[in-house]
């Protein structure tokens, strides 16, 4: 299902994109969308693990872009916080002899599959640079 991580993640990037040489503490990033730093703190966990960000300690510490913007796309970010969009199912097993029970998984299996490669697609096209100029 669908989740504000992207847009957590793509908000953090972008303000770490608009600071580059700086290092941005966690309590910055999260007061910039009105969320707690434990959440910020989780996001940038899951960038380090992808080596899009690196972070260090102490009273000048926080977190910086670990490549420049122009190199990470949209759809890198797409990637680290998504396996695929899928807009759910039913809860309930379809019945499996009416004509469009018995194929709708499959039918939405596909259909996700192609939403997935449009949206990638599209993403790849956008870098994270691209997205920032837009504030």
């Amino acid at each position: 299902m669908i989740s504000g991580k992207f847009a957590i993640t793509l908000h953090i990037l972008t303000l770490l994109s608009k600071f580059p040489e700086e290092y941005l503490s966690s309590e910055f990033l999260a007061g910039s969308m009105n969320i707690n730093a434990v959440l910020v703190r989780k996001e940038i966990a899951n960038l380090k693990k992808h080596n899009m960000v690196e972070s260090r300690e102490g009273k000048y510490g926080g977190t910086r872009l670990a490549k420049p913007s122009k190199d990470i796309t949209l759809k890198d970010i797409f990637s680290m916080t998504f396996d695929s969009v899928s807009l759910g199912y039913s809860k309930n097993d379809p019945n499996p002899a009416c004509p469009v029970g018995k194929k709708i998984n499959q039918n939405l299996d596909s259909l996700y599959t192609d939403i997935n490669q449009t949206i990638s697609a599209q993403l790849s096209l956008i870098s994270l640079d691209d997205f920032t100029k837009e504030f």
